[in-house]
């Protein structure tokens, strides 16, 4: 279909490029609800997202139909142009792709009742009187081919597993939700569903005993899971699309030291089994390895065509795109540190990863409410905890209700405290627990 779209192009007035993006998958989801098989299912889709410049301007068109026709699909592409942007939108040429697995035969291949039995495995091991317990687990096999009329064409084939786990525990009015999971290209090794489990139950034997909230300017260690508020408004302002919109903090100082030393950040789509990776954004860029920062200092924009035709830059092939929507940046794998040792881990350490030992009086945050509302981007935050744990005398005593957190994060990473031992995967995300000082923490 992508050659007819080509051909429909080239014959067309006016029309001077164009890129396409076709996609199908399958998704496989089981979900147990109350220790209960709730619902099992598989869903298709398939779809194409034809991008064309004519007279200087862009238009994009998709379809999902199964009989889409290509004409039909041009001329609304050439029809969104007459009303698109002026850009001077280039596509790169044919280049090699790096290698990197993205897809498994162990997961393309298990039957749905594979996916069920691991669900209730999950289900019978976490079973705890008084506690409720949900599971689901999502399959993904798909099929990408991204090309354009400069020459370039790429195509890799893709799976994906995630599974969640989560104890429900209702005890009068105190309402307790611990949860974990499992993200990657392949199936879970039993290690890795032992390893949820043990992370899951560790967690609720702590937060069993309730204690007051300490109050205060107090050291806080943050854990892998709870580190989405502070690293989400960097990873916005590290945007090109925020730097053109000049809303980004961290516009205008590349090569300055904004953050503390052991703040180092990258983003990397050639991860093997993870289930972000790929050869080939979606617009024909050759995926790599991006330093996003260094040490502290802010060493690269994340691009997409548009954004760095705009910016007078080049793409850093990070555009992905949807089947109606145009290209925009995203990231992929985002790894916190040096990059080494991101490998699966089922070995469950201590909660903290180790920086709990000196802390006379703090908290430990697991998870906040309402992480990505108000304005992210500029840094501040302010969260009522969803699962919190009070350090005394270098010791978890037990976990904190009706408390909040707020700060700065970029004034909190200019002074890291500590960085623990407890590298994981959290969703796209790679980091350890890491220990701040000078939060402020009040009771609600």
């Amino acid at each position: 279909m992508i050659a007819q779209l080509f051909d429909l192009v080239r014959r067309s007035a006016g029309a001077a490029a164009a890129d396409c993006l076709w996609r199908r998958s399958e998704r496989t989801s089981v979900a147990f609800e109350s220790g209960r098989l709730k619902a099992a299912g598989i869903t298709q889709e398939a779809g194409v997202n034809l991008r064309v410049v004519s007279g200087g301007r862009v238009g994009i068109a998709g379809s999902t139909a199964v009989d889409a026709a290509p004409a039909e699909l041009v001329a609304r592409a050439l029809a969104a142009a007459e009303l698109g942007e002026a850009l001077a939108l280039v596509f790169p040429p044919s280049a090699p792709l790096p290698p990197v697995p993205t897809s498994f035969d162990r997961a393309a291949s298990a039957p749905l009742d594979a996916l069920i039995a691991i669900g209730r495995e999950l289900v019978e091991r976490l079973a705890r009187e008084g506690c409720q317990v949900n599971v689901t687990v999502e399959r993904e096999i798909a099929s990408t081919r991204v090309a354009n009329t400069a020459g370039a064409d790429g195509a890799y084939r893709s799976t994906g597993v995630a599974i969640s786990a989560e104890v429900w525990r209702i005890s009068g009015n105190d309402v307790l939700a611990i949860g974990d999971g499992f993200e990657g290209a392949d199936l879970p090794a039993p290690e890795a569903l032992a390893a949820l489990v043990r992370s899951v139950e560790s967690r609720l034997e702590l937060a069993l005993t309730v204690v007051d909230s300490p109050e205060g300017s107090l050291p806080v260690v943050f854990t892998p899971a709870g580190l989405s508020a502070l690293f989400l408004p960097v990873t916005q302002a590290l945007s090109g699309k925020a730097v053109l919109q000049g809303i980004s903090p961290l516009a205008g100082r590349l090569g300055e030291q904004v953050f503390d030393r052991a703040f180092t950040l990258a983003d990397d789509p050639l991860t093997p089994g993870r289930a972000a990776s790929r050869p080939i954004d979606d617009e024909c860029v050759p995926s790599r390895a991006l330093a996003l920062v260094e040490r502290g200092v802010v060493q690269h924009f994340m691009y997409d065509l548009e954004t760095a035709t705009r910016a007078g830059t080049a793409s850093t092939g990070h555009g992905q795109r949807g089947m109606f929507s145009k290209p925009v940046p995203g990231y992929s794998n985002m790894i916190f540190g040096d990059g080494k040792n991101v490998g699966a881990r089922h070995v469950v350490p201590l909660l903290g990863g180790g920086l709990i030992t000196d802390i006379k009086d703090g908290l430990l945050v697991d998870d906040l409410i309402g992480v990505g509302q108000g304005n992210v981007i500029g840094g501040a935050f302010s969260h009522p905890v969803a699962l919190a744990y009070r350090i005394e005398r270098g010791e978890i005593t037990g976990r904190v209700k009706d408390a909040a957190i707020a700060g700065n994060s970029y004034e909190l990473l200019k002074r890291i405290g500590g960085v623990g031992n407890d590298r994981r995967w959290y969703g796209a995300r790679s980091a350890p627990s890491l220990l701040l000082e000078g939060v402020s923490v009040a009771r609600r």
